[in-house]
């Protein structure tokens, strides 16, 4: 098992200790968000989601990218052009031995993904993120 890296961001608003984060997250969403893991591709119900509505930090419940901006990427992860306003940060990720754009939840620091600049207009970015570490709530339910 992973060790929590320590990329994350400082003093994010919303910070647990790793035991509290242990406690409250599914073992895997524990791995992708706090170790920064990454779910195989084309294992997250979510690349087959089409409903209108929000997706949501699955640790700490901000919403992070409408539905309006999700497209498929053809990767196998959960793909969006843009992310809600202030809703997540990035940091350099160099884990693989070259740079990387890793994306975190704003508010309680969780990794998401990576964001990379081959995405679609009008933004020409794609925010390939860990379906683990989302969960999707449609309009309306």
């Amino acid at each position: 098992m992973n060790e929590p890296k320590m990329n994350e961001p400082k003093d994010p608003p919303l910070a647990r200790s790793d035991e509290e984060w242990r406690r409250e997250l599914a073992p895997g969403t524990y791995q992708v968000m706090r170790c920064h893991d990454t779910e195989r591709a084309g294992t997250s119900p979510l690349n087959a989601e089409h409903r209108d509505g929000r997706y949501a930090c699955a640790a700490c419940g901000q919403s992070l990218f409408e539905s309006v901006t999700k497209f498929d990427s053809g990767t196998g992860w959960p793909s969006f052009y843009a992310p809600l306003p202030g809703a997540v940060g990035t940091s350099t990720d160099r884990s693989l031995g070259m740079p990387r754009t890793e994306v975190h939840c704003a508010r309680c620091g969780g990794h998401l993904g990576h964001v990379f600049p081959d995405g679609p207009e009008p933004t020409g970015e794609r925010y390939c993120m860990n379906g683990l570490a989302l969960k999707f709530a449609p309009d309306g339910g």
